[in-house]
């Protein structure tokens, strides 16, 4: 499970270098302090850091704040950046402006130390238990590994970019054989036990050969594996290992026609970026191929090239 940052990270937008230093020199003990002096350079650092809350004046040259809370609001990566208005404005109509423009909170020059403080505080803690939700809603709660949720966010934003750069995408979907029997006559508790074994083993696996694959548990006993980019040589000599590694487990399962210890069957779809191939194809051509593995025996993999 990831771990929520222990320094959270503030950056602080204005043109003025005092105001720079007043709320640099109240928050740096706490917080990591960055700083941008434009609209322009706040944005740049939004976009390529990671940023936790966003103290944004509003009066500034050539890009004002609402301007700059606008463009962070209407981008994928940075819309969930909590943005605190600091302004010496101080009518409600200012305040509705920038609200409506999804700030979460609105600070007037000249600024009450104490209030800074406890407002950038309570908004930082707000984020943090938000950032944790987020994370534990993206993992499977018995493996601890990436759930159907977070695979399905990846593997549409993975589809596209393979189209986009016309690469590769293997899509692995993996099913524990024959695991009804050895729930029914081991017991759930075993069930779950061997789920977090298969799970860690597929898992340890992939990260052996390339640290930026996708595995998820599909649902029940199916897992799912996402491969970007890679050659035919080099997903044989994946998949292979998976089967060896959950081998190696050694799991009793005096219940399967397949092997005397519990193993997996793994059907594979490799999605040539170059062909225009809807998305969909992929897990039906996935699926199809494990089921053509189950048939013809199990505990042995399939690679269906589209």
């Amino acid at each position: 499970m990831p771990e929520i940052n222990q320094q959270p990270t503030i950056l602080i937008v204005d043109d003025m270098i005092t105001n720079i230093l007043i709320l640099s020199d109240l928050l740096k003990d706490e917080y990591d302090i960055k700083i941008a002096k434009s609209g322009l350079k706040a944005i740049e650092i939004a976009n390529s850091q990671n940023i936790d809350l966003i103290l944004l004046d509003i009066e500034m040259p050539k890009m004002n704040g609402y301007e700059v809370c606008k463009n962070l609001k209407n981008s994928e990566k940075t819309k969930n950046i909590p943005i605190i208005f600091v302004t010496a404005r101080n009518s409600e109509t200012d305040e509705e402006e920038g609200l409506n423009l999804g700030a979460i909170d609105y600070i007037t020059k000249p600024f009450n130390k104490t209030i800074v403080k406890l407002r950038v505080k309570n908004h930082i803690k707000l984020k943090e238990k938000t950032d944790l939700l987020e994370q534990l809603s993206m993992y499977d709660g018995l493996t601890n590994i990436k759930n159907r949720r977070f695979f399905d966010e990846i593997f549409e934003k993975s589809y596209y970019e393979s189209r986009r750069k016309k690469t590769n995408l293997a899509l692995m979907m993996i099913d524990i054989d024959f695991f009804k029997p050895y729930n029914d006559n081991y017991g759930h508790g075993k069930g779950d036990e061997a789920l977090k074994k298969v799970s860690l083993a597929i898992n340890n696996t992939l990260l052996s050969h390339r640290e930026d694959d996708l595995v998820a548990r599909y649902g029940g006993e199916e897992f799912v594996v996402l491969i970007k980019d890679i050659s035919l040589d080099e997903l044989n000599k994946i998949a292979n290992n998976i089967l060896d590694s959950i081998k190696k487990l050694k799991i009793k399962h005096d219940y399967s026609s397949a092997n005397e210890y519990l193993t997996v069957s793994i059907g594979i779809a490799n999605f040539d970026g170059n062909k225009d191939i809807p998305k969909i194809e992929l897990l039906i051509k996935s699926d199809e191929t494990l089921y053509k593995v189950k048939a013809s025996g199990r505990n042995n993999f399939l690679i269906t090239n589209l």
